[in-house]
């Protein structure tokens, strides 16, 4: 593919920050609120935001300066102020609510009262928590680390966790998070969001001990293969093992695998047809077919 050469040195930083955000993504959403001197209440959200330890519970966002004028964000000054928030999770049913909550309001007016939000009481922080969340993390500020001074530098705002609520709806019967349950919202380049159930969720199940075969132990034939794409091989690459001879013989027997290799172009045939179970993740039977291409 043909590629774009990016200077991060020589490009305007608006320009940049739509090439960072359009290629990190997509980003979960923190959804901060916290509280000034006066106990004025502030709720905004911030897409440079993830969780970096569970021993101590960690989770890091960022609240950049303003691109237009180099002022800081509320959100940043009543955080040095308190040293408390609470992040809150951004699921489908609060998204457009979120987006109120991201205008520029004075600092005197309540993000909850324009967004029709409802705070309710925390346990070990002051600041609110936003009721209509699946989850919430009250979390004590740890550090502060500033990136920059120039318009669009950010402000790490390191958390340690001290309580979670979590919904009980969104969990399943293991009291493990089901993600379509939970139906967060991701943040992806400028005005573009990803909504993070149903289709949009893929599993995807990886050995990591024993050590894998990995691409490079591939028969030649297969690696080789004009119809089988990146993650077809990645697939192949993942397993532990090699299919067995009695796995390749027990394929042989298919009465597709005998379709396919009496075609005219039975390789092509034969490839097709494995991929067909790959994309069914059915990867030990697709091996299995693949490698009588590697035996004929």
């Amino acid at each position: 593919m043909e590629m774009l050469t990016i200077d991060p040195g020589q490009m305007d930083h608006k320009d940049l920050h739509q090439f960072i955000l359009g290629t990190v993504a997509p980003r979960p959403v923190a959804f901060v609120s916290t509280l000034d001197e006066q106990g004025r209440d502030n709720l905004a959200p911030y897409s440079f935001f993830n969780a970096f330890s569970s021993n101590p519970p960690i989770v890091v966002f960022s609240s950049n300066r303003r691109g237009s004028n180099n002022t800081t964000k509320d959100t940043l000054e009543n955080i040095r102020r308190s040293g408390e928030c609470v992040i809150n999770a951004v699921n489908y049913a609060i998204v457009r609510q979120m987006a109120v909550a991201s205008v520029d309001f004075p600092l005197e007016v309540s993000e909850f009262e324009k967004t029709g939000l409802t705070p309710i009481a925390s346990e070990l922080v002051a600041p609110p928590r936003v009721a209509e969340s699946p989850a919430h993390m009250e979390c004590k500020v740890k550090d502060i680390i500033t990136l920059g001074q120039g318009g669009g530098a950010g402000h790490l705002i390191i958390c340690e966790i001290v309580r979670m609520h979590v919904a009980k709806e969104v969990l399943t019967d293991r009291n493990r998070i089901d993600p379509h349950k939970m139906d967060l919202m991701g943040r992806m380049g400028r005005a573009y969001y990803v909504r993070c159930s149903g289709q949009a969720i893929h599993t995807i199940v990886q050995d990591y001990l024993p050590v894998t075969i990995g691409y490079d132990n591939l028969p030649s034939a297969i690696k080789r293969s004009p119809v089988l794409t990146g993650n077809d091989l990645g697939k192949l690459a993942g397993r532990v093992n090699l299919p067995t001879s009695e796995e390749i013989t027990k394929a042989s027997q298919m009465e597709e695998v005998k379709t396919a290799l009496s075609q005219v172009n039975s390789k092509a045939a034969l490839h097709y047809l494995a991929k067909t179970f790959l994309d069914r993740d059915e990867t030990e039977l697709g091996f299995s077919i693949l490698m009588l291409d590697d035996i004929n």
